[in-house]
């Protein structure tokens, strides 16, 4: 079997001795010192000044909107995992969809100042499969605006553009550090914040809100990264840099293998940006390829190859947003378009050569 991906394992003898000391010191969790330690060393590898890690990205999301105090409506992306309009639902926020780019499937920034009301708080866009928003364009509009700009980076581990982290963007920014991930916690999140007073709020925030053993501050959560997620995260950030080595052959040699294909399309990297090559999405058009999308991914299946269809449905269309007017796929037909055709192929850094070339001959006949 293959699948669309598979987490990185570190060496079994390096994690059993990061667990011998846990077991030694006894302490499991509450910003022990592997926990501190991991945080210090993801500022030094991301390039950031301040990251606060979580146990999952999801409830990184629900603080990084608590933490800004966003509130009424948010301007967002249908094409993501639902858990980025979860969380502003979640903060009693409403979420409004605007359409995304043809090109990369992010927020089109084209489309964001029509939707802003004078409910509009904040906008919420995805760096999707890692790669870069329209950065610029999206925070000229929100300074225009008064709004705050919150980005979900869940695949943008590592990713720089010109140089510089592209989670030094906006006011926050929002990792998944789940298994499926370029680098992983087993589950688990971060926020990146841009000052160390943003960071000490959303510190507490994620704590039930102590400041100290008797002083409660805000209405917090529980949301702490445990030691023994801590030390995994230590041990694939060894790992790391050869991990995405790995990956970027695999998505060399796909890109050598399907490239000339009648309907099927593979998404560029921008020339700027150092990637992770966390996915390698591809788009099927029916009438020139002569299947549909949903036929090759049944197709692939039944050889045992699974991939994924990434991002379908649309958040708009699950039932408790479909209701939305922003929702109406009048409004959204470029995201519809994307979430008809796309498809993600496998990879990750055990997938060998010889299989991706099995899979790139399936699609040649198909």
């Amino acid at each position: 079997m293959i699948y669309v991906t598979q987490p990185n394992m570190p060496p079994l003898e390096e994690f059993t001795a990061y667990l011998e000391q846990i077991w030694e010191s006894k302490w499991l969790t509450n910003q022990g010192p592997f926990h501190q330690e991991l945080e210090e060393k993801l500022c030094t590898y991301l390039g950031v000044d301040h990251i606060s890690l979580f146990s999952n990205g999801t409830l990184a999301l629900l603080t990084a909107l608590q933490a800004l105090h966003i509130g009424g409506e948010v301007i967002t992306t249908p094409f993501s995992f639902v858990a980025t309009t979860h969380a502003l639902w979640w903060n009693n926020i409403k979420p409004v969809f605007v359409d995304i780019d043809p090109k990369t499937f992010n927020l089109d920034p084209d489309r964001i100042e029509a939707a802003i009301t004078p409910q509009t708080s904040a906008i919420l866009p995805v760096h999707v499969y890692g790669n870069p928003c329209a950065n610029d364009r999206i925070q000229q509009i929100a300074d225009t605006y008064g709004l705050k700009v919150i980005y979900d980076a869940a695949h943008a581990f590592g990713i720089k553009q010109n140089d510089v982290s592209v989670l030094r963007q906006g006011d926050l920014s929002v990792l998944s550090f789940h298994s499926t991930k370029v680098f992983t916690t087993i589950e688990g999140g971060a926020i990146v914040s841009p000052d160390l007073k943003t960071k000490v709020r959303i510190d507490y925030l994620k704590n039930f809100g102590f400041a100290d053993e008797v002083t409660v501050v805000a209405p917090g959560i529980n949301a702490k990264l445990n030691e023994i997620q801590s030390a995994y995260g230590l041990l694939q950030l060894k790992h790391v840099d050869e991990n995405i080595r790995l990956r970027s052959v695999v998505d060399r040699t796909y890109r050598e293998q399907l490239t000339g294909i009648p309907g099927l399309h593979v998404m560029d990297i921008p020339l700027n940006v150092d990637h992770n090559y966390g996915y390698f999405p591809i788009t099927i058009d029916e009438a020139a390829y002569g299947r549909s999308r949903d036929q090759v991914y049944d197709l692939l299946k039944e050889q045992g190859i699974y991939t994924r269809r990434y991002f379908y449905p649309l958040i708009s269309e699950f039932p408790v947003y479909r209701g939305l007017p922003s929702a109406t796929p009048a409004n959204l037909p470029v995201a519809h378009r994307a979430a008809q055709s796309v498809l993600c192929l496998p990879i990750y850094p055990a997938l060998t050569i010889e299989d991706v070339g099995r899979i790139c001959r399936l699609l040649k006949r198909s």
